[in-house]
């Protein structure tokens, strides 16, 4: 074909930027692809657990092929660390958005005991994934880098707490702010991973409204006892009194 029959159908530059449809083509944003696959992969490994998670659900699920997954995290087991990360990562951030220094340290050790369970209530999926993380006896955190020094914000708010309700007289001296939160995270973890298995054995909904809520009452209550300068122990009558009726018709029923 002559050079000048060439330039003729040679298409312009704005025509060559199109899709077939006419329309401009995506453009990259490999941050955005990274976070589409994590939320997707958070989603299947919480439902699914690590072993039972797969990466063409995945892939799907976040709008990509199994080869962008693979480029931009290695392998299966690389994207479930950092989908553990990343979890960490959100709690992390959510703990220091907490503002407790200005309040009376009690005030404070209720708002950090209400935040830690309101923040496993309302994100399932942290408790599924470190369900499934347990079964493999935490071997993918093993290798993670960042995990550990995610813990510190909290601790450094919860010693905090201690110090100043010391400091006043309302905490007892000496308290390990290690203890005090695997005490905090224990009584609200238990309750909501086996809230399933729970409620079917006791015969009751354990996560009907008020049943959370007298729950929170109930830790807070334990976790204030238990660190209170003079030991006195605080009013828990409330939930006693749903425990006992509880109980009552658990007899009935043997």
């Amino acid at each position: 074909m002559p050079r000048k029959a060439r330039a003729i159908v040679r298409l312009p530059a704005s025509r060559a930027a199109t899709n077939s449809d006419g329309r401009a083509p995506r453009r990259r944003d490999p941050e955005a692809m990274r976070r589409r696959i994590l939320d997707a992969a958070t989603a299947e490994f919480a439902s699914h657990g690590f072993g039972g998670g797969r990466i063409e659900r995945i892939s799907r699920n976040a709008g990509t092929v199994d080869r962008m997954l693979y480029y931009h995290f290695g392998s299966k087991e690389d994207l479930f660390r950092a989908v553990l990360e990343d979890s960490y990562a959100r709690l992390g951030v959510a703990e220091q958005a907490l503002d407790l220094a200005h309040l009376d340290p009690t005030e404070g050790m209720r708002a950090l005991i209400r935040f830690t369970w309101n923040y496993y209530l309302q994100n399932p999926e942290f408790i599924r994934l470190l369900n499934s993380e347990n079964l493999h006896r935490g071997e993918h955190l093993k290798r993670a880098r960042n995990v550990t020094r995610l813990s510190s914000p909290l601790l450094t708010i919860l010693a905090d707490l201690l110090r100043r309700g010391a400091a006043q007289g309302s905490f007892r001296r000496g308290l390990d702010a290690v203890q005090v939160y695997l005490t905090i995270a224990s009584l609200a973890y238990f309750y909501l991973s086996n809230r399933y298995t729970l409620s079917r054995f006791l015969g009751f909904d354990l996560m009907a409204a008020s049943e959370q809520r007298k729950w929170l009452r109930h830790i807070t209550g334990i976790v204030l006892n238990q660190i209170a300068a003079n030991g006195a122990a605080l009013d828990m009558r409330a939930g006693a009194r749903g425990t006992r009726g509880r109980i009552t018709r658990v007899k009935d029923r043997a």
